[in-house]
């Protein structure tokens, strides 16, 4: 069984990184080290009412802390980051503490940069009105500080990205999802905390869902054409733990648990998404479901697919998944298809998009000509580049 460190800190681009059991507890003296003194804490109504995870937070935080923000949804809106503004006017921290999964992290950072973007909800509704895309939100001055405690495995926490709803698609006039962002590296969290017992707070349902969106970032940041030696490695030795670890998740495994939340960190590290992320995407523009969700049932459609255009570095996938690389190429891309639904099945994901509230096969086109359009695909490996038909075929078969 693979070795994982019991704790440890590391420098990410500017982002203190910092894991281990019972780290919470010192969040309050990182907080002193930065010279900050007022935290908000940024969550959705459920983490709010969570006593088991809350109350070890309340106590690192001590009499630093002035306010609870718990109106985060994972519809991620633009009107809930200036509801937020407005707790910020009310509370005046000097740092935002995020907690919980990717919908309150995502809107804390952007938060943060519509704060020095200076434009309002009204003017971002107006310029949906009239573009396909909303101007990413500017920071060039110094955004409040931001500390994120992630208790979910979709890896929205190590990223200086994430968007938000401005208008729907029923809502735009041309019928796409219309977000606003932030891509400035100013608006990443100066500190990350992973304590492995906040996660084990965290309902198994959500939290398999987030599972696999982040075990899809190593399987993709392998395959992708922008890989290198540095990510192969980090997105192999990920993929080790995640493979290892998620499946005993359901027992209540904390040996797994530590495992898997370091797993996550690694396939996180310079992360590259790829033509499964397209899809998430795809759907989470219509419709209000968890893109991890979306992941488990397309993967091994998207995986056989590849597989059997290109060699997709088969043999080092098949390394991080631990399956035998001494197969010929067609088993071996049957075997690692076969690993990567196993894992999924593992943890009670759903199997067939009819399982989605709310999917119509009657918006497969206009999802799949979305798919093809999608940035990720733009780093799909060489001579993969499926089209708009073989997109839908795909869908049908996961219907």
């Amino acid at each position: 069984m693979l070795p994982v460190s019991e704790r440890f800190t590391f420098d990410y681009f500017g982002s203190e990184l910092a894991y281990g059991r019972g780290r919470i507890a010192e969040i309050g003296d990182d907080l002193d080290t930065y010279g900050l003194e007022r935290a908000l804490v940024v969550c959705g109504s459920n983490v709010g009412a969570n006593d088991e995870l809350m109350d070890p937070i309340r106590a690192g935080l001590g009499d630093r802390l002035v306010g609870v923000f718990d109106e985060t949804t994972p519809g991620k809106r633009a009107e809930t980051a200036y509801d937020l503004l407005e707790a910020v006017d009310e509370h005046d921290p000097d740092v935002l503490v995020s907690v919980g999964g990717g919908s309150s992290i995502d809107i804390t950072r952007v938060a943060t940069a519509l704060r020095e973007d200076g434009r309002t909800l009204e003017e971002l509704r107006a310029e949906a009105r009239k573009t396909d895309d909303v101007e990413p939100a500017r920071c060039d001055g110094e955004p409040i500080a931001h500390v994120t405690v992630p208790t979910t495995f979709a890896g929205a926490d190590i990223s200086a990205g994430g968007s938000l709803v401005v208008s729907a698609a029923d809502e735009a006039p041309t019928g796409r999802v219309q977000r606003v962002g932030s891509a400035s590296d100013r608006v990443r969290p100066i500190r990350m905390v992973y304590d492995p017992e906040l996660f084990e707070t965290t309902p198994m349902r959500p939290l398999a869902g987030s599972a696999m969106n982040g075990f899809d970032k190593g399987l993709e940041t392998i395959y992708t054409s922008n890989a290198t030696p540095i990510t192969d490695a980090t997105a192999v030795h990920g993929l080790r733990l995640l493979t290892e670890a998620l499946p005993r998740l359901p027992d209540g495994d904390a040996d797994a648990m530590d495992r898997a939340v370091v797993g996550v960190i690694l396939v996180q590290f310079r992360r590259q998404t790829a033509i499964v992320h397209a899809f998430g995407h795809g759907f989470a523009r219509r419709y209000p479901v968890q893109q991890g969700d979306v992941h488990a049932i397309v993967v091994p459609h998207v995986l056989e697919a590849l597989l059997e255009t290109v060699d997709g570095r088969r043999a080092l996938l098949a390394e991080g998944l631990g399956v035998d690389a001494d197969l010929s190429d067609d088993e071996l891309a049957e075997a690692i298809v076969e690993r990567v639904a196993s894992v999924r099945d593992s943890l009670g994901l759903p199997t067939q998009l009819r399982q989605l509230e709310g999917t119509d096969r009657e918006d497969f086109r206009a999802i799949a000509e979305f798919i093809v359009d999608d940035a990720p695909m733009g780093r799909n490996p060489v001579d993969f580049d499926p089209t708009v038909d073989e997109i839908e075929a795909l869908l049908e078969a996961a219907w």
